[in-house]
């Protein structure tokens, strides 16, 4: 086995072409040049005493430094812990914690975010913080020669923070062996190779960059566009001749939107992804009928590096038409089987429905210093449980239905209700409350909070809204805020939320 990052010394004498261009700042990296800044960044971390095994936060806008950092702790055989720079201060805080990281990356736009968070917990932890001429001169004078550390396939690389239900993140065990497996998957689904201009719009913290570590894996081109703009995103199509386009359920959704004759734009297009969240079949169908593109509507989650070991809709299976609904078949060496919710030995015949199981070559090793979480999903024999709920049909089609947990997808971001919950909870007028998903055209779900004021407290859901925005990640903020008199609980005990979606949807639409 080798390094996940050794793909960038070949390329680098093979493709003699752009490699990554970030139109936003004027700025293009070609495959040599990649791998020069790579090694730069890698003998500046060996320089701080950064070493194999040592866990390193990025927290960075989506700017291709986030993404050569990534790289350059891959390089040496260090442990990338990717966070989202909407983070507030308390979350970036728990990962640097539960990491033990030793280090964090950050800019000088992105605040002292980083620094306060790093000094709750030790004096140790070293804030890197580029963007400035300090940094540019540190740069220029390292070394750009590095030979990247040898590494198993088991060794880790990454941990993937993904929240679970209980509110506690957990960190996704993620291998060089594991993305190697997602490169190649990705590249075979989608038929990567040197010719593809790829336009991503995914978060550099979530694992929908592998789509773009892709491309570069296949030696195509990565226009990154740092954040969805739908006038950009037409505009980076047009000028680049994006062949591969990533999208989302919103994304879609805004396009169809769009004037009459926008379908030109994306004759260039052969593929598009989308992911993150459910493609609504009528959604779905009418982009297709009128911009002629097949959506290569993609399956995985953070502990499978998406397909990495999961499941896509391919442009051939566009000539079902029941397949508007469908995540598709196994990709690569993946494989996938329905298991009874109650009993995960037990697995379903064709069309019954129950959990979503995965197995294959990017299934992460488990969730970092969480044992009784690790076995409860990462079964013997290598599967892992979705927490989905779905089917397969009889052509092999998957399908998924519902969720087991009462998780949220909006645009693609996961939110998880008791998270929220134990943040909203703590403002004075609040005397219980409830966070739900309920169904939203545009963005597949949005969370909505179901509240119950202390005596006396009138609604305000301006006032709601502002102290989450002050304790949560934006798009952890509810949506909408229902006040009610009591919620509907078992026992007074366990809270019915279906009870809560079957109610007051509707009045949230």
């Amino acid at each position: 086995m080798s390094n996940c990052t050794t793909f960038l010394d070949n390329n680098s004498k093979i493709y003699n072409k752009d490699a990554l261009i970030f139109p936003s700042e004027n700025r293009i990296y070609t495959y040599a040049g990649i791998l020069d800044t790579v090694n730069r960044y890698a003998n500046i971390l060996s320089s701080y005493g950064v070493k194999k095994g040592d866990r390193v936060c990025i927290y960075l806008p989506a700017i291709p430094e986030y993404l050569l950092f990534y790289f350059a702790i891959w390089r040496i055989g260090a442990i990338s812990v990717p966070l989202n720079i909407v983070l507030k201060e308390s979350e970036v805080s728990y990962m640097l914690k539960d990491s033990d990281s030793c280090a964090i990356i950050t800019d000088t736009n992105s605040g002292d975010v980083a620094e306060r968070a790093s000094a709750e917990i030790s004096s140790d932890i070293l804030v890197l913080t580029i963007g400035n001429n300090e940094w540019n001169d540190i740069v220029s004078s390292a070394s750009n020669e590095f030979r990247a550390v040898y590494c198993d396939s088991d060794d880790l690389c990454q941990l993937q923070y993904t929240s679970g239900t209980t509110g506690k993140q957990k960190g996704a065990m993620l291998t060089h062996g594991n993305w190697i497996a997602a490169m190649d998957a990705e590249k075979e689904l989608l038929g990567f190779n040197s010719e593809d201009i790829y336009l991503g719009i995914y978060p550099m913290a979530h694992v929908g960059v592998s789509w773009g570590i892709s491309a570069l894996k296949s030696g195509a081109t990565w226009i990154i566009l740092e954040r969805f703009e739908l006038e950009k995103y037409i505009s980076y199509i047009a000028e680049y001749k994006a062949t591969v386009v990533a999208a989302m359920p919103p994304v879609i959704h805004s396009l169809l939107k769009t004037s009459p004759g926008t379908e030109s734009v994306f004759a260039c297009v052969r593929e598009m992804i989308s992911g993150g969240g459910p493609l609504h079949p009528s959604i779905w169908k009418e982009f297709y009928s009128r911009f002629g593109v097949p959506v290569v509507n993609a399956y995985g989650l953070s502990e499978t590096i998406v397909v990495g070991t999961g499941t896509a809709i391919r442009p051939c299976d566009y000539e079902r038409a029941d397949e508007f609904r469908s995540v598709g078949r196994p990709v690569g060496y993946s494989e996938v089987k329905i298991v009874d919710v109650n009993d995960a030995l037990e697995e379903l015949s064709v069309g019954e429905i129950g959990e979503i199981a995965l197995r294959g070559p990017a299934v992460a090793k488990g969730y970092w210093k969480m044992e009784e979480e690790t076995r409860s999903v990462f079964l013997p024999e290598g599967w892992f449980l979705t927490g989905d709920i779905g089917y397969i049909d009889d052509s092999g089609m998957v399908a998924i239905t519902d969720r087991k947990k009462d998780m949220i997808v909006m645009s693609g971001w996961k939110i998880y209700p008791t998270e929220v919950e134990k943040a909203m909870i703590e403002h004075p007028d609040i005397d219980d409350i409830a966070i739900f998903g309920c169904p939203d055209s545009h963005r597949g779900e949005i969370p909505v909070a179901a509240v119950v004021l202390r005596t006396g407290k009138k609604p305000d859901k301006e006032a709601l809204k502002n102290f989450a925005k002050e304790r949560l990640a934006g798009y952890k903020v509810p949506r909408e805020y229902i006040f009610v008199d009591i919620l509907p609980r078992v026992n007074q005990w366990k809270l019915l939320r279906r009870q809560l979606r079957d109610d007051y949807c509707r009045d949230c639409n």
